[in-house]
């Protein structure tokens, strides 16, 4: 009999197949005394190279495969397996209690885990405990001889289910086999979620109970445009979804077909279109999807792919090749944005309750004067070679940006001083994060080139809602009126002053919010570049004069985020 369950649509497309159960292995095992302690020991390293190597390759074949952003969670698991003070003290317990490895490990990992998940405020340290549950996992079942569930041994048309899904498992997911996912948590910013959008898998996520409801082997449809799950569906119900998906498929070679063409409005108006990357292989992505500008290079990934802070060389090196890849078109830099969720080895930051509201990104760099012009260094470098702007990212008042644009000039002039050439033509201006920077929009359009806004981070910090906290996942609302009103200050007041206002956060890709963000006068989207024909195509239907009358409408009319989404949607049904 069919059923249906609801969850969060996390990634685009229809997929139709029988449900293959990502099920937990059995790691049960007793405790034991051990009188060969070496061996026990020996047993234990065997089993962490194995795990080491296994992770090593799943992280080589997600960035070939995928890119390098995506990639580095699997850095942070070799961490985990390098970490000296958790090996030294799983071998310490070996040694001491002469118990079992497996006793050993389990112990040792799962304090450092109750450890890390106690700390309520530190989202960053609840996501290492998830780390060393990942790794342990993998570990253990060496020591023991389980396999653990190979998602990319599977060799037939499937929809996996699961209660979630790990970086690990989502890493080996195989397109030609895996045509879809589900889980019964995570939500749009998920590691799963981000991983399933680049690899183009339509995955619905947060359904809470799917796995309770669905055997291995049954037919399972997942709609990840609507975020439904069909369990079983009848013939009728079938047909309807596989049509859906043929239009879907066919829809999308349309796309391709706009990979060449100008991003204009059916009123002829143009905007720029431009796509987000991590590293200088990203661009293959850009290209390929024929973005007009790179709208956010996060050159944090040069730091944390590094074991000490990346030369100037180093950096010059990776910021010519983006600036020479894209041919003259735009590439917005953001400095370095460390601190918050990510974190470096060899940089120690203070321990903070709260670090997403702490010491991170443009506050660091002005402290750290000499690893900030490092960086500036490079940038102007290579500024020469290509349409260079650069962005500072969590600037909330004027006298931050104010210190980082006069370091920025004193580098310039040493530069040149040295006979070492630098454009004359670099925008400089700053990541629109922290509401307040919102609010004093119209002072900061006076000194600066260009605002990028930064949904992702101006809406939890406006809505005062963690985004990764599922309690109040509810909050994260990019289309409430309140959001709307900011943006458009933001938007407005650059306008006032003869600037531009882009938008770097997950918002500008959003299929409902493209409408709005049009009408409120939006110049540049960057997005993930998979979602740039698409919109492409959206804005080609879109008159501007009549997205002006609908936004207005959203921010003066509109009380609640379900209005504005009703609106939208009342307005996409009339397009042509």
């Amino acid at each position: 009999m069919e059923r249906r369950i609801i969850g969060i649509a996390a990634s685009d497309g229809i997929a139709i197949g029988k449900a293959y159960l990502l099920t937990e292995p059995d790691l049960s095992f007793e405790k034991k005394s051990v009188s060969d302690i070496e061996g026990e020991i020996n047993r234990f390293n065997d089993s962490l190279e194995i795990s080491k190597t296994e992770i090593q390759a799943i992280r080589d074949r997600v960035a070939e495969t995928v890119g390098d952003e995506e990639a580095q969670v699997f850095d942070a698991h070799i961490m985990v397996l390098s970490d000296p003070e958790l090996i030294d003290s799983i071998k310490t317990n070996i040694t001491t209690n002469e118990v079992n490895a497996e006793q050993a490990l389990m112990e040792v990992t799962g304090m450092f885990v109750n450890m890390f998940e106690s700390m309520e405020d530190n989202p960053y340290m609840q996501e290492r405990a998830a780390d060393i549950r990942d790794v342990t996992e993998r570990v253990l079942s060496h020591l023991l001889g389980v396999k653990i569930p190979n998602p990319s041994s599977i060799q037939e048309e499937v929809v996996i289910v699961a209660k979630d899904l790990t970086p690990s498992d989502t890493a080996q997911l195989n397109r030609d086999f895996v045509k879809g996912f589900v889980t019964d948590i995570g939500g749009r910013t998920s590691h799963s979620a981000i991983m399933a959008r680049s690899l183009e898998i339509p995955a619905v996520v947060g359904t809470k109970t799917v796995t309770e409801g669905i055997s291995d082997g049954d037919m399972v449809i997942i709609d990840g445009l609507g975020g439904n799950i069909i369990i079983n569906p009848d013939e009728e119900t079938l047909a309807s979804y596989d049509e859906k998906r043929t239009k879907f498929e066919q829809q999308k070679e349309e796309w391709k077909l706009l990979k060449n063409a100008e991003t204009v409005t059916k009123d002829g108006k143009h905007i720029e279109l431009a796509a987000n990357i991590g590293t200088p292989k990203d661009l293959v992505g850009v290209i390929e999807n024929g973005a007009e500008a790179v709208g956010l290079y996060r050159t944090e990934f040069l730091y944390m792919d590094s074991a000490d802070f990346p030369t100037e060389e180093e950096q010059f090196n990776a910021y010519k090749e983006v600036l020479e890849g894209m041919d003259g078109k735009p590439v917005v830099v953001r400095t370095m944005d460390i601190g918050g969720d990510k974190e470096l080895p060899y940089l120690k930051l203070p321990e903070e309750m709260n670090p997403f509201l702490g010491y991170r990104a443009i506050r660091i760099c002005l402290a750290e004067p000499e690893m900030f012009r490092t960086q500036l260094r490079a940038l102007l470098r290579a500024s020469v070679f290509g349409k260079l702007r650069i962005m500072f990212p969590m600037i909330a008042t004027l006298n931050e940006f104010r210190e980082a644009k006069k370091i920025l000039e004193e580098e310039k002039a040493k530069l040149i001083q040295e006979n070492i050439a630098v454009s004359e033509e670099i925008e400089v201006g700053i990541m629109v994060e922290i509401p307040a920077a919102a609010v004093l929009a119209h002072q900061f359009a006076k000194e600066v080139d260009f605002f990028s806004i930064g949904t992702n981070d101006l809406i939890q910090y406006t809505m005062a809602a963690d985004r990764m906290n599922q309690q109040v996942s509810y909050l994260y609302q990019p289309y409430n009126p309140s959001i709307l009103t900011l943006i458009k200050h933001v938007i407005d007041s650059s306008h006032a002053e003869g600037k531009w206002t882009g938008m770097c956060g997950e918002m500008a890709g959003d299929q409902t919010a493209v409408p709005l963000l049009v009408g409120l006068g939006l110049d540049e989207f960057s997005m993930s570049a998979s979602s740039v024909l698409k919109t492409r195509s959206l804005m080609s239907k879109l008159d501007s004069t009549e997205m002006k009358k609908l936004a207005d409408k959203a921010i003066n009319e509109c009380t609640t985020v379900e209005e504005v989404i009703e609106l939208v949607d009342n307005m996409k049904e009339l397009l042509v």
